[in-house]
């Protein structure tokens, strides 16, 4: 009898130490605002750094990939293109897309805040009062040779003359017509660095006369046009300086 009551006490403390002292334990899910259910957070800050730091940068800059803290970035893309790229990603590139829909961990709500929160943080309307920029999507097609000559004007200067860069004195720059690196990014994203340019590497956007010393900006359609002459230089096999099947 002694035993039973003891292994009956022993039961009845371990239920109540459950009750009060086990919801704390190492291992259980907290409750409340300790563990909010992945889909409710709604915080830009939280969900920028949560899914896009890592490849865009903190605050937007000096990632890997374009610095979505650009104003001219964001004048160019608008809140609709950040959202539909955010949610799909674009195929053949780096970028995943982060909606449910698209296999990514996103709620459509959560990508919709992320898009107006890029654009509240870091847009600068004013500065682009009364200028439009071209357009997000280019919607006709390039021609290369053209694109050729245009870029021999407007960036040359930086990247020469046949695009493979340029080191001298304050310049050094990388080739753009390099198979590799142009396997990496899409047209879309030649398209939008031509627009926006890198402002924390120097470059200038679309708007800037500063280095074909033209007097104006570039047109919509010789943007398109550099985009075509730059892809024109893309290979089946990128980093392959080998025959595949030599005779």
């Amino acid at each position: 009898m002694k035993a039973l009551w003891f292994s009956i006490s022993f039961l009845a403390c371990a239920l109540a130490l459950c009750a009060t002292g086990c919801k704390n334990a190492p291992g259980k899910p907290r409750l409340g605002s300790e563990a909010a259910n992945p889909e409710q957070v709604t915080d830009f800050a939280t969900l920028y750094g949560q899914n896009c730091a890592a490849c865009h940068g903190d605050g937007g800059k000096h990632g890997a990939a374009i610095s979505l803290a650009n104003p001219a970035y964001l004048a160019m893309a608008g809140v609709a293109n950040i959202q539909r790229v955010t949610a799909a990603g674009v195929p053949g590139t780096m970028m995943p897309g982060f909606a449910k829909s698209s296999g990514g961990m996103l709620t459509d709500r959560q990508v919709a805040v992320l898009a107006q929160g890029m654009v509240a943080a870091w847009a600068k309307p004013a500065a682009f009062s009364g200028v439009a920029p071209p357009a997000y999507a280019s919607s006709s097609p390039g021609v290369a040779a053209h694109g050729q000559q245009v870029f021999s004007t407007f960036c040359a200067r930086c990247h020469g003359t046949d695009g493979t860069g340029i080191s001298t004195g304050n310049i050094h720059t990388g080739s753009l017509v390099e198979p590799a690196y142009l396997a990496l990014i899409s047209d879309q994203g030649l398209r939008s660095f031509i627009i926006a340019g890198q402002p924390e590497q120097g470059m200038p956007d679309w708007r800037s006369d500063t280095i074909g010393n033209t007097g104006r900006a570039l047109t919509d359609q010789e943007v398109t046009d550099i985009v075509a002459w730059l892809a024109a230089h893309r290979t089946a096999t990128p980093g392959q300086p080998y025959q595949q099947n030599p005779q």
